[in-house]
This record gives C-alpha cells, sequence and structure tokens, in this order.
C-alpha cells in the first residue's frame, strides 16, 4: 500500500536526477505526479530542465487535454526556472519551493547535465529518484570504471550524492531505477543487475523496477496523459494488457517512493 507519510508540515520534495538524458526522468515524473494527485494529495512539478523542457510540455499536454474533453482531469500545479536569457541561481529554487509550500508534494524534473540548476534541485530533495536504463553504458553515470582492486568506482556524480547524503546524515532516501527494461532474461541483465547491487552497498541508494520500454508511453506524452488515467484511455477505446501492466509497474514504484518518511523538518 502506497504511504499517506507525505502529510507534513512542509512539503515533501521528490527530485529526479542524474547527468545522462534519456533514462526517463521527465516519463517517471509526470506519472508519479498524476498517482499521487489521484491519491489525493496536493502536487506540484517544477522543471528545471532549460533547455528540453520535457515535463512543461507534458503538463501542457495535459491542460490541453482536459480543456478540450476532461474538465475534471487532475493536473498538477506546475512551474519551469531557466531560460536562455538569464542565468537562474539558487535563490530562485528556494523561492519557487517556497512558493510552492502548500502542497504535499513537491516533484522537480531536472536537467541530464550538470548546471548550478540542478545542484541546487538536489540539494532540496528529500528522495532522489534517479533512473538508468538498463545497460551497462548508461551504468557509467554511476559507475566510472574498476579500480586496481577489481571494483567499480563511483563518478563524479555518484560521489556528489554520496557527499550530500553523508552531510545530511541519512536524510536524504537515494533511489535508484532500472528504467525501460527488457522482458527477456538475459546475462546482459543479470549482469547489470548484479553491478548495481554491488554500487547500492558502496553508495547506499535503494533499487527499485521502473518501466519496461513501451510504445505507449509516447503515445500518452502527445495527449498529457499517463497510465494512472485508465478511466479516459478506455473512453478512447479498449485498455490493452500493455496499459495495464504500465500501471502496475508504476504502481510499484509509487510504492517504493512512498516507503520512508521524511526526516522532521
Amino acid at each position: 500500500m502506497f504511504s499517506m507519510n507525505f502529510r507534513k508540515s512542509r512539503p515533501r520534495i521528490v527530485v529526479f536526477g542524474n547527468e545522462k538524458g534519456g533514462t526517463g526522468k521527465s516519463t517517471l515524473a509526470m506519472h508519479l505526479a498524476v498517482a499521487l494527485l489521484n491519491r489525493g494529495l496536493k502536487v506540484a512539478t517544477l522543471d528545471l530542465d532549460s533547455e528540453q523542457r520535457t515535463l512543461s510540455r507534458y503538463v501542457s499536454n495535459r491542460r490541453r487535454y482536459r480543456t478540450r474533453t476532461q474538465p475534471e482531469l487532475l493536473v498538477p500545479t506546475h512551474m519551469g526556472l531557466g531560460s536562455d536569457h538569464g542565468q537562474v541561481d539558487e535563490l530562485e529554487v528556494a523561492n519557487a519551493i517556497s512558493y510552492l509550500r502548500g502542497h504535499d508534494v513537491i516533484i522537480i524534473d531536472t536537467p541530464g547535465y550538470f548546471t548550478t540548476l540542478s545542484q541546487a534541485g538536489h540539494m532540496k530533495a528529500d528522495v532522489l529518484v534517479t533512473p538508468v536504463n538498463d545497460s551497462f553504458v548508461d551504468l557509467d553515470v554511476l559507475r566510472a570504471g574498476p579500480q586496481r582492486d577489481g571494483i567499480s568506482r563511483p563518478t563524479a556524480y555518484g560521489e556528489r550524492i554520496r557527499d550530500l547524503r553523508n552531510d545530511r546524515a541519512g536524510g536524504l532516501d537515494w533511489i535508484v531505477v532500472r528504467n525501460r527494461l527488457n522482458t527477456l532474461v538475459a546475462r546482459n541483465k543479470r549482469n547489470v543487475g548484479d553491478a548495481l547491487i554491488e554500487l547500492s552497498r558502496r553508495l547506499g541508494f535503494r533499487l527499485a523496477d521502473g518501466i519496461v520500454e513501451r510504445v505507449i508511453y509516447r503515445e500518452l506524452f502527445l495527449e498529457g496523459l499517463t497510465v494512472e488515467d485508465l478511466p479516459q484511455l478506455s473512453e478512447a477505446g479498449p485498455v490493452s494488457l500493455s496499459h495495464v501492466a504500465a500501471r502496475q509497474e508504476l504502481r510499484n514504484l509509487v510504492a517504493c517512493v512512498g516507503t520512508v518518511q521524511r526526516q522532521a523538518a
């Protein structure tokens, strides 16, 4: 069951971040936002990716869909920071979070590269979700290569998050999500899993399975919908087994994010 421990004196801040693009951060962020809205929570989203703006476009698509066909569709309060016309500093991130303080949860999407804006978002996290595609290529966002003892050392990003957790005295819950999983059992899949288990022991993150690579996620983006929106999807036609399976995958992730209580403010 999903824990309702999000309701605290201040919002719980969930940050989706790593330093590699194309891992599904924005897709997972939007799906988590809608899942929490559907569970009665007040949710805000904050987009810190000033170039791609994928989460902002996702929310915009959802607003258009609501205006066009479904006035009862729940949409998170949304803000986007950063532009080509000026540098956004940490104070503006803090001000945005303060503005959204009346919500139960603030979900922050960060760019797939290191910026001061991304760093500011990471610093505010109660929960950090780092999606990685299920391959050794994408695993390099956390693992830089073997040392003399044969054990992989963490990358600069992995070390930054480890140091951030140490500074918080364990107050940051870090979840690494194996994303875009292949349904086939293969040697590479097992080897990636073993490598992530090794790194989780060294860096202190929890492991969770994310979503299987499915065409439906790209299709849902165009309408701003998620697999949590089955009533809307069923009106458009029969709901496939792929939709049902995808919804269960996301519910498992929601449960994982909700299992640890945020430290008191």
